[in-house]
């Protein structure tokens, strides 16, 4: 279900669906390479006990997520998204995707069964001595906020207690959404990705999880996690995996690098939530001092690429919306500034970015658009509800808020009000006082 007001925020803060889900691929076979330690013998593996502390094997690992772990005889038969174990006393349902809650992401997401392995069941064609880790990348992917929250920060903080000994078997298997991701699944895992739906094997493992544990928006639980692992550390193996060389916004050591000054990469946007004065905002911050780059990433862009210069900056601002999930990639110390778009929209903007900044050692400040810089303006008459009473949009329910205040419109931030942002960015900077002294 979608937040439908403010007071459903704490239970369902989330970002917009901005494209339907793409369909997952209907090619069969194989999966995505990586280096892939597996034997091909036919011998059950020992087994790898998972400590459940008491839990049964199914149950909810967070509000959005439901897990399911058993150890022992593990027979994955991935066509019939069925899992036999020996031994399990019952049979286990579960979808692999969190956001259990909402019907229609859960549409896309095919369902997985755990039953018990009796008799001889099915002869084992491959064997691997890692655990299995089947997700599912249906749902909403596509969506760069969505990949994160929904898959690949739940994805590290299931897997990384295994130290790359796990072998993702992804359900619902889209080939471009994989390689985009690839250098992730990499860091996590040195085995095989598997489009699991579209395999003929009867894999053997000694123990099994699946579906991951969601925490909350874009962020990792520390006291939650096995090994203590935090959005710290979830960033570090972003790092690693995409080659990005600040950890920390600090300037160049070499007093004529361009790069002592301060960088800051406006997020751009074409359709909506647009900066109608994009130039004269880099204009306007480039007289501060600002070493200033525009992006524009779509789902065709290189994530190492942009990643890359998402890096490179010590301010980022944008528009809410799913550019902003590019943040994971700022360094420590950085500053993301989020413009809020008219609509009383703040409770999204805070439940989607403004939380996750503080785990990702991030600065926050927030830019409100009011109502003289936004097209809305244009568009209504001056008394009407959407700009005088947004939360009546709001009570609507989330498809009219979504289509008003996120799909009809753009800014023209003041550069008044805006400068004054930029310079409370520099100031949270160790570049400030440099910049200070250059003009």
């Amino acid at each position: 279900t979608r937040p439908t007001t403010p007071d459903s925020a704490a239970e369902e803060e989330e970002e917009e669906e901005e494209t339907p889900p793409i369909p997952a691929d209907t090619s069969t076979g194989g999966g995505v390479s990586v280096p892939a330690p597996v034997s091909t013998n036919t011998t059950p593996v020992p087994v790898a006990v998972i400590d459940r502390q008491g839990k049964p094997v199914c149950y909810e690992s967070g509000r959005r997520s439901d897990t399911c772990e058993a150890a022992g005889d593990v027979r994955v038969q991935g066509r019939s998204q069925t899992i036999q174990v020996r031994p399990l006393d019952r049979e286990w349902k579960v979808k692999p995707y969190c956001r259990k809650q909402d019907a229609y992401a859960l549409s896309h997401v095919k369902e997985w069964t755990l039953r018990p392995l009796s008799g001889g069941g099915p002869h084992c064609t491959v064997n691997s001595s890692a655990t299995a880790f089947v997700i599912s990348t249906g749902g909403f992917t596509g969506n760069p906020f969505h990949d994160y929250t929904d898959v690949l920060v739940p994805a590290f903080i299931t897997a990384h207690r295994f130290g790359g000994e796990v072998q993702f078997l992804v359900s619902s298997f889209k080939s471009w959404w994989t390689n985009r991701y690839l250098e992730i699944f990499q860091q996590l895992s040195r085995y095989e990705v598997i489009d699991i739906d579209n395999d003929d094997e009867v894999r053997c493992y000694g123990s099994v999880v699946v579906g991951p544990t969601f925490h909350k928006e874009l962020g990792v639980d520390p006291s939650k996690t096995p090994t203590g692992a935090s959005m710290v550390d979830f960033r570090a193996m972003l790092r690693g995996a995409f080659g990005l060389s600040r950890a920390a916004a600090e300037p160049s050591g070499d007093r004529w690098d361009i790069r002592r000054r301060p960088r800051l990469l406006i997020i751009s946007r074409k359709n909506s939530r647009a900066f109608l004065n994009e130039r004269a905002m880099a204009d306007m911050a480039m007289s501060l001092g600002y070493d200033v780059r525009v992006g524009e990433p779509d789902t065709n862009t290189e994530v190492s690429r942009f990643a890359r210069l998402v890096n490179s900056a010590d301010v980022m601002v944008g528009v809410h919306g799913a550019g902003l999930t590019n943040m994971v990639f700022l360094p420590a110390g950085a500053v993301l500034i989020q413009v809020i778009p008219y609509g009383g929209l703040e409770w999204l903007a805070r439940g989607t970015f403004e939380e996750p900044s503080k785990d990702m050692q991030l600065h926050y400040i927030g830019y409100k658009i009011q109502l003289d810089e936004t097209t809305l303006s244009e568009q209504y008459p001056k008394d009407h509800p959407v700009l005088t009473d947004p939360l009546s949009i709001h009570k609507q329910g989330w498809e009219a808020l979504k289509t008003v205040y996120l799909e009809k419109q753009n800014v023209r931030p003041h550069l008044g009000r805006l400068k004054l942002t930029f310079l409370e960015a520099l100031k949270l900077l160790p570049h400030g006082r440099q910049a200070k002294a250059n003009n």
